[in-house]
């Protein structure tokens, strides 16, 4: 008994020794009221959602890099927020280029929205590893293209 009367002693003396915050932490979201919530929701004036377009027109984060230890015509590239959808489609549309000599993708670990490209370009091919990157993301857009091209028209088929 003697134990649990210096702890219940202890847990009220530190209980007088709260820190109070005098600002909410940043995770912190402030009440909605009505006006708030209003807009939340899309109603309001129509003056108003142009001054929110703005704070939402911010330039999205840089989610391609280049990685250190990268010579032009061996590098690594790391892509954020990119899984096996890309990168399989990446790598393989890379290896059909004739200058790639390697051409590789990883997911470090599944629990971080990262991806690893790795690029090796022939020595005499004369182009960079940076140069058969861009090539093989504007194919595949191409190819995006034509896949949707194709199959626009075989809807329109479909419902005639």
């Amino acid at each position: 008994m003697a134990r649990s009367k210096a702890k219940q002693d202890a847990s009220q003396s530190a209980g007088e020794d709260d820190i109070v915050m005098q600002e909410p932490p940043a995770s912190h979201q402030p009440d909605l009221d009505e006006t708030d919530a209003s807009m939340a929701e899309g109603e309001g004036e129509e003056g108003v959602e142009g001054e929110f377009e703005d704070e939402f027109e911010e330039e999205e984060p840089q989610r391609v890099k280049l990685l250190p230890g990268s010579t032009p015509t061996a590098a690594s590239f790391e892509f954020l927020n990119e899984g096996h959808t890309l990168g399989n489609a990446l790598r393989y549309v890379i290896m059909k280029n004739p200058d790639v000599e390697f051409c590789a993708y990883a997911i470090p670990h599944p629990s971080e929205p990262k991806m690893n490209v790795r690029i090796q370009i022939w020595e005499a091919a004369g182009t960079t590893a940076i140069e058969a990157l861009e090539k093989g993301l504007k194919d595949i857009q191409d190819l995006c293209d034509v896949v949707t091209d194709k199959f626009l028209v075989a809807r329109k088929d479909f419902k005639e």
